[in-house]
């Protein structure tokens, strides 16, 4: 399956929010925590190859027992306007067992990266707010024409469309918020 998606940076979740309620997006997905670990060997052949493993885990808050445990693999970006790769991805029943089989494999994590999502549906898309520790993003999957028009419905042009994954983002901003860590994870962590 081929992922097509676009972040779009705002000031507030509440910003995002009514943008989005504003726009027609009807609630999809309520608000939960999410911790993705991404998976390479020693010589990072998958970054290499511009590649990612991915493993998310889904809680309704820190702290709580998951509630679903994700496993996808990205192909590279293709080049273009908006972010376009091959994206494969299974539910998982047992994240530690997941982990050990990827440690078993000689798989070992060098990120990881914590959001709050919050997601809402509209005709070929979905649409999340990702409050992160280094800001609010508004993540539009889906068609090009589809996200061509809820990007416009919000307010925003290809000017806007941001790229980058957020390993590359909390690269950049990463100073600005402070953070002196090897990941993007709320203070607590």
């Amino acid at each position: 399956m081929l992922e097509r998606e676009v972040k779009l940076l705002f000031r507030t979740s509440d910003e995002a929010r009514a943008a989005i309620a504003a726009a027609g997006a009807s609630p999809f997905r309520t608000r939960r925590f999410q911790d993705d670990a991404l998976f390479d060997s020693t010589d990072e052949s998958l970054r290499r190859q511009g590649c990612t493993l991915r493993v998310r885990t889904e809680r309704a808050d820190v702290g709580l027992q998951p509630q679903r445990v994700l496993l996808t693999f990205k192909g590279p970006v293709q080049p273009g306007a908006m972010k376009l790769r091959e994206e494969h991805e299974t539910a998982v029943s047992e994240g530690d067992a997941l982990a050990r089989v990827l440690a078993a494999l000689g798989l070992r994590v060098w990120f990881r990266y914590q959001k709050y999502r919050e997601e809402f549906a509209a005709p070929d898309l979905i649409i999340a707010i990702d409050e992160t520790p280094v800001g609010t993003f508004v993540e539009v999957e889906g068609s090009e024409d589809a996200i061509l028009a809820m990007t416009g419905a919000l307010g925003r042009g290809p000017a806007d469309f941001i790229l980058d994954s957020y390993y590359r983002l909390f690269m950049i901003r990463r100073e600005q918020f402070g953070l002196t860590g090897p990941h993007m994870v709320f203070s607590a962590e």
